[in-house]
């Protein structure tokens, strides 16, 4: 079971190679640190937090967005090519290839969040300064909100179109990294306005939880991030990949390749 799976990630990687996914993230590493050296060299005596802030801010981003990508094409090519007939005919489970997929997904996005974090690395050390353990978590929460929001991606796909999916992934992304902001304006709402955000909230992971800067709550410029905290949110995130690909796997299990 586990050589059927690594089988399919290994060869979901090679396909993201050949559609040239990490020659495009190595574009967009490049260009992420060009900004920052642009923004750093206009700031007042900040190149340091520019420089930490455009890395993350990048992690973040354009992974989420690459692995709303990825999620979309590579599970749709397998059934717009047809070649998932030959794969459902074959000793292997669906639910194998689903978590095969998803896996497959996990290593083309630590492939990009190890790149942004090498590129921070030298852009710091270019500046006389060194990793710190903020930025080390910073990193790792970054990592595994990119991981989660491919899980959103893979469990849209496996029952919906790649346009709606797309939409679909998109907008849980953005109301995950937004809850604080929409449970606060639902509270001068009206009653049946507040039950319905807080239902709508809690079927939403709370990808703002691995979002290390910009918030007063989670900031990489402070020293309240513990590590205790980096376990609690990357669980939180583990429990949402599963739940995610478990109702992709029931879900694709179910759907109809004739």
């Amino acid at each position: 079971m586990l050589g059927r799976i690594w089988a399919i990630a290994l060869n979901t990687f090679r396909e993201a190679v050949r559609i040239k996914v990490l020659y495009g993230v190595l574009v967009v590493v490049f260009g992420a640190n060009f900004l920052a050296i642009v923004l750093g060299a206009m700031s007042y005596h900040e190149e340091t937090r520019v420089a930490q802030d455009i890395g993350l801010a990048g992690m973040s981003i354009f992974g989420s967005i690459t692995a709303i990508l990825l999620g979309l094409f590579l599970l749709y090519n397998e059934i717009q090519r047809r070649t998932v007939h030959a794969i459902v005919s074959k000793p292997i489970e669906r639910w194998e290839f689903v978590v095969g997929k998803w896996l497959g997904m996990a290593l083309v996005l630590s492939v990009l969040v190890a790149l942004f974090t090498v590129a921070m690395i030298a852009m710091l050390a270019l500046q006389g300064n060194a990793m710190t353990t903020a930025l080390v978590k910073a990193t790792l929460l970054a990592w595994v909100e990119v991981l989660t929001v491919a899980a959103i991606a893979i469990f849209f796909s496996s029952f919906s179109t790649p346009f709606l999916s797309g939409i679909f992934s998109f907008a849980m992304w953005l109301i995950g990294r937004v809850t604080p902001d929409i449970e606060q304006a639902a509270k001068s709402a009206s009653a049946w306005i507040r039950v319905v955000t807080r239902v709508a909230l809690e079927i939403v992971p709370d990808v703002h939880l691995m979002s290390p800067s910009g918030r007063s709550d989670v900031s990489v410029h402070g020293d309240f991030v513990t590590w205790a905290y980096v376990g609690m949110a990357s669980l939180h995130g583990l429990g949402w990949i599963v739940g995610l690909l478990a109702l992709a796997c029931v879900l694709f299990h179910r759907r109809d390749f004739v």
